[in-house]
Formats: C-alpha cells, structure tokens, sequence
C-alpha cells in the first residue's frame, strides 16, 4: 500500500491554534502519512486560494482533513473575513464539487454545550473528536485508522444459518405468555412475583410431555434425538430468560426454594413413564440431554451474578427420585446427569470418533443462549470438582474442550480475594485452602483420566488456582 497523503484545511484562528495544527501534521508525518500543509507547501506569493482549491482536486490526495473550530464554521458558513483569514477554508461550493467521501471533518472545539463546531454543510456527518485532551490519543487512533481505511471494528465474516433454524420447529409448550408474565411481575417486584414465577415452572415442567419422542420406523432412532433437542432450544432459552430474572431480582432464598422444587420435578422425564410397559434405556435419551441442560445452565446463571447462596442450595439439597427400576430415593445433584446412550450409538454409526457427541451439541446449541460457553465449563468444572471431594459422580462432558481454556476458571481467579474465597468454600463445601490442597494431591494420585483430559489427566492445581486462593485481602 502506497504511503497515503492528506490536505489540511484549516482557520488562521489564533497563534496558539496554527500550532496546534502544526503538531498535528508533525505527528500524521511521523505515522507515515504525507501531510500538504500551506505552511510546507505554499511558497511566499503564491495564491492561497488556487493552492487550497488545487489540493482539493488532487486526485493525489487521499484525504482532506477540516480542521473545524469556532472560527472554522463561522466562516465557512458565513464567508465573512478579509482574503487572508478564510482561504484555507473549505466553501460549500469546493465541497460539492468533489467526491465528499474524501473529506474527515476533525474536531479541534466544542461549544459550552459540547456540541462539536462543524460547518452547516457537515453537519450530518460523522467526525474525528480531537477537541479533549484526555482523549486526543484515542481520537488520533481513529483518525489514522481512518486514513488508512484500517479501522478498529472489522466487519466479521459471514457464519452459516444456525442448523436448528433449517428445521421446521414443531415444539411449542405453550408457555410464553406465561414466562412474559412472570419476567414483568418479577422485575417490577410485585407481590406477586412469586406465584407467577410458580405457575410458569409447573405449567412447563408438565407440558415437557410434549416433546416426548414418539418412534418411528423409518427415522433412526439417533437422528430423532438429535432433531428433538435441536428444536428445544427455542423453549430452552425462553425458560433460560425466566430463571435468569428469578435469580437476579428475587430473594435468594425464595429464588433457591423455586428453582429446587422445579428442578426435582422434571427428574421424571428420565424415566419411563407409568403408562409404559416395554421401553429401551434409550426411549428418553432426548429428556436426560436437556433435564443436565437446564440443570447446568441454572447453576451458570446463578454463578454468572454472584448468587452463590442459591447454588450452594441446589447443590447441598436432596432430590427425590421416583424410578420405577428401585424404590424412590433421595440423591444429591448427581441424579442430574445421565449418559445419552443414543449420541454415543450415533457417533459409532457415523464414524465421527468424536470425544463426546453430547458435549459438541451442548456447545453447538449454546450460540443463541445469551450465556459464554465458558461459563458453562466453569459451572460443569465447579459440579466436577465438589462430587470428587465428597466422592459422589459428576461426569464433566463439557470440558472436552479444556484444552482450549489455558487457565483457572474466573471464580478460582477471583478467589484469590480471600472474601470472595468464602463464597467458593461454600459452594464447595469445604472449610479452607488446606483441605482443597489435600484433596488436589489425593486426586492427582488417583489418577483420573476422563476423557478429553489429556494423558495426564486434571491438572487441579492451575484449574483450582490453589497457589493464590486466599492470598489477597
């Protein structure tokens, strides 16, 4: 790319201004941009007018950068002053002639009000401000990005249309008035926030028998699953919206009983359902992928603002599970994972020698959630590392994709903050550093090669932070 050049029109306003302009070609020079400049380039005798007009038809030159001040857009708009004081000033007339794409008014003045000094016929135009000390950096960035037509936001390639909008969506639980109820009476905090939010939780939790998986012959059984929790997510971010309002704007206490008693109730679907009789593990695989979705995805919102009361309760508290294959029983959050057993069937059928199916399709799906899929990863980890300590069964799948995640998680980050500490130990449920050092040592020993790992298997101490856990204020 040829070295770009640029006129500077500008008023003779003051002594103080020609130097002010006078540095601002010296560092534009200094940053490779030729600068044309009457003061440089307009010999002693030579006319001032035919010199300004000349570099603005020079096709030679880039740009043509009006330096505006309050006596720039008087002028120019009023075409007042002796010859001498107004023929570097750029008329409407030279204006128009020209392409007015070449033209980047920069802003050496502001009114009381603030408001930019720009001649009448620019006014509609965007601009360089350079009137501020303290952001004349930043706006010099901007001009040169300008110039060089290199600037800061770069349009980002066009990606594909999501998959699960290339399938006609047949889901619909019915539920949406419902969640718009329940988000407006929650963030207007009414009294009865409460009882809106319930009904929305029990109306969905028992229109998700309507998305249950009727086979058919002539489909594959794993396509079928895949295309139902591909169509889901619609009805999974609407729900999202709801929990990420109750978690937000409602008592901890009253948000953390909800989210519980809601929760335990879909735990069902994983099941086989009372009127059944013959069924495959796998009839309700399409239920147990999206019963860990939500699960997962409730305690991330509830992480991602700091409700860490909540999530120690959804994790400390038992959950009934009515299974027909054993009497019902109580178990802790565990119950919310259970293995896909027809992803695991499709990535043999198809070859695709994937480490977990079900974590690519989390990750896939996570685009229109409006949650990082980073912060997904940290809550599976949180999950991951508090079964180890108290040796229950958490099985991570998300963090098959550890690898692109160099370091600790934000939560392990911050807890180098011995007050935020407390909230991790709680969340965790362990009494300080000592006990989650030991515990790092014990897992390491044991080995631990889940998959997507690596060889070596969890390296707990850079994931848990254990070096600078506590160590600050």
């Amino acid at each position: 790319m040829k070295e770009p050049k640029v006129f500077i029109s500008y008023s003779w306003s003051s002594p103080s201004h020609e130097r002010w302009v006078l540095d601002l070609a010296e560092n534009l020079m200094a940053s490779g941009v030729e600068v044309k400049l009457d003061k440089w380039d307009l010999r002693p005798g030579g006319d001032a007018v035919a010199f300004m007009e000349s570099m603005v038809a020079d096709k030679t030159i880039d740009k043509v950068l009006i330096i505006s001040d309050k006596n720039y857009s008087e002028k120019a708009d009023e075409r007042r002053g002796g010859v001498g004081t107004e023929t570097q000033i750029i008329s409407k007339k030279v204006y128009e002639q020209v392409d007015q794409e070449r033209f980047i008014a920069v802003i050496a003045e502001k009114d009381e009000e603030g408001k930019a000094y720009t001649p009448i016929f620019y006014h509609s135009r965007l601009y360089i401000d350079l009137s501020s000390p303290e952001t004349y950096s930043e706006g010099f960035e901007e001009l040169i990005r300008c110039i060089y037509g290199q600037p800061q936001y770069q349009r980002p390639k066009l990606g594909k249309k999501p998959d699960f909008l290339n399938k006609e969506v047949a889901i619909n639980l019915g539920t949406a008035p419902l969640a718009r109820r329940a988000i407006t009476l929650i963030k207007e905090g009414k009294n009865i926030a409460g009882a809106a939010l319930e009904e929305y939780l029990m109306v969905y939790s028992e229109n998700l028998e309507r998305i249950r998986i009727k086979l058919n012959s002539e489909v594959l059984f794993d396509d079928q699953v895949v295309e139902n929790i591909t169509e889901f997510v619609s009805c999974r971010n609407e729900l999202l919206q709801v929990i990420t309002s109750a978690v937000r704007y409602l008592d901890q206490q009253e948000a953390a009983d909800f989210l519980h008693k809601f929760l335990e109730s879909i735990l069902k679907y994983q099941e086989a359902p009372e009127h059944l009789n013959v069924w495959r593990e796998t009839d309700f695989d399409n239920y147990k992928f999206i019963v860990h979705e939500i699960f997962l995805y409730a305690i991330t919102i509830c992480l991602k603002y700091g409700k860490f009361s909540i999530v120690a309760q959804l994790l400390d508290r038992s959950y009934y599970v009515n299974s027909r294959r054993s009497v019902a029983y109580l178990s802790g959050y565990e119950c919310f994972y259970k293995d896909v057993g027809a992803l695991n069937q499709r990535n043999s059928r198809l070859n695709l020698n994937r480490l977990s199916l079900s974590a690519d399709l989390t990750k896939e799906l996570n685009s229109t959630s409006g949650i990082d899929f980073s912060n997904l990863m940290q809550a599976d980890f949180l999950l991951f590392t508090r079964c180890e300590i108290h040796r229950g069964h958490w099985w991570p799948k998300t963090l098959v994709y550890l690898g692109h995640f160099p370091g600790a998680f934000e939560i392990f980050i911050r807890s180098a903050s011995a007050q935020y500490f407390e909230n991790l130990k709680q969340v965790l449920k362990v009494n300080g550093k000592t006990e989650l050092e030991k515990f790092a040592v014990d897992a390491t020993q044991r080995g631990g090669h889940y998959y997507g790992f690596g060889r070596l298997g969890v390296d707990w101490k850079r994931l848990l932070n254990l070096d600078d856990l506590g160590s600050l204020p």
